[in-house]
Formats: structure tokens, C-alpha cells, sequence
């Protein structure tokens, strides 16, 4: 036998094992993996059909209504359940003894990497926060007003800006998650690794929150 059909023998026998990895995923799963794949393709997620969506997954449609009620659901779905994980990877590093300016970069480092991580998924937020559906747009609405607040309930417990009111301190949290979710979409936009790139984008984003947070602390309400 020849090495080349030995070769091409090996190959066969790992893609069917991929694929038989594939398809002992729970459906659920694939079916969102492969709407998110779709929309790395640079597709917007509107204008995915439920039935291109199942035959990416391969499964057959009936099989999505055990699931979902339909592809918006789907949408929410993927918003709700990558928001709870950075949520909670974020609070996390809000967590020990840090002072303020090591807590900024802790945060600024677990989102980038984050990032890196579930790249597809968070495509599909930066493109449909704004020109989305509505119940997603709606969805990720909910999720950052969620990010907010375990912020303000964090701060609060580590006496960060203790002089703020309560609703002030809100609108803090409000700015820091708005611009780390603008910046979201300038570093997934490095189409290759760019090291170099990469680094002065995060010391720019770590600069713009330094400089919130330094702002914050020389508020005072009613002035």
C-alpha cells in the first residue's frame, strides 16, 4: 500500500471522526454555532433563514422548533448566554485586593481575551447592537444594562467612588461599558494578528477608562 493512500486513509477516517464529534453535539449548540459561522462570514444575522441555519448545522427544521420558537429567539439566545459569561469572567476580575488602576487593566485583559476566544459571537453583537432586529437590539440592550449595574454593585462594595450618589455612579459604569463595547469592534477588526496593533489599541482603551474614572473622582453633584 502506498503512503499516499495510507495518507489519504488517516484523513478519511479523522474528518468522519470530526464529524461524528459534530453530530453528538446537543443540536442546540450547533444550531448556534452555525448561525454564529454564517455571520462570520460577514452575513448579518437578519438576513439568515432558519433553513440555511439547520442545513449549516445539519440537522433537519423541525429539529429547531425543539429549541427555538424562531431565529430572532435563536439571536437572543446567543446575546443572553455570552452575557452572562463575560459578566461573570468581568466581575471576577473586579474581585481581590487591587487598587483602582490595576482593576481597569485586569478588566481591560480578561475582555480582550474574551474576545479572542468567542470572536463570532461577539461579531455578532458589535453588528447587531445597532442595525439589528429589534428584540435582539432589545436583548443586548438588556445585557448591557446588566453589565452596568453589576459594575455599580461592585463599586460600591469596594468604596470606589464612594462620594458618588448611587444614580451617579450608574452613569459611570453606563460610560465604561459603552466604550468597551466600541472598542470591541476596532480590535475585532484586526483581520490578522498584529501584536503590536493589539497593544496600543488596549493601552488606549485602558487610558480612556483611567481617564472616566479620574474625571468621576473630581465630580461633585451639583457643581
Amino acid at each position: 500500500m502506498s503512503r499516499k493512500t495510507t495518507t489519504t486513509r488517516r484523513t478519511g477516517s479523522l474528518d468522519r471522526m470530526r464529524e461524528g464529534r459534530s453530530q453528538r453535539r446537543p443540536t442546540r449548540e450547533r444550531l448556534m454555532e452555525s448561525a454564529l459561522q454564517l455571520v462570520g462570514q460577514g452575513r448579518g444575522f437578519g438576513s439568515l433563514g432558519l433553513r440555511e441555519v439547520t442545513r449549516e448545522a445539519g440537522v433537519v427544521p423541525t429539529a429547531f422548533y425543539r429549541h427555538f420558537r424562531d431565529m430572532e429567539d435563536l439571536g437572543m439566545a446567543l446575546v443572553e448566554e455570552g452575557g452572562l459569561t463575560l459578566r461573570r469572567l468581568l466581575r471576577e476580575a473586579r474581585r481581590g485586593d487591587l487598587p483602582a488602576e490595576d482593576i481597569i487593566r485586569h478588566s481591560v485583559n480578561t475582555y480582550v481575551a474574551y474576545l479572542h476566544a468567542n470572536r463570532l459571537q461577539m461579531l455578532f453583537v458589535a453588528g447587531e447592537r445597532l442595525g439589528g432586529p429589534r428584540p435582539i437590539r432589545e436583548a443586548i440592550r438588556r445585557e448591557v444594562a446588566h453589565f452596568a449595574e453589576d459594575m455599580t454593585q461592585d463599586l460600591r462594595g469596594l468604596n470606589i467612588l464612594p462620594h458618588l450618589p448611587r444614580e451617579t455612579l450608574r452613569m459611570v459604569c453606563d460610560l465604561v461599558v459603552s466604550t468597551m463595547l466600541n472598542a470591541a469592534s476596532e480590535i475585532l477588526d484586526l483581520q490578522e494578528i498584529d501584536a503590536k496593533r493589539e497593544a496600543e489599541l488596549v493601552a488606549g482603551l485602558v487610558d480612556q477608562l483611567r481617564l472616566i474614572f479620574l474625571g468621576a473622582a473630581a465630580w461633585r453633584v451639583g457643581d
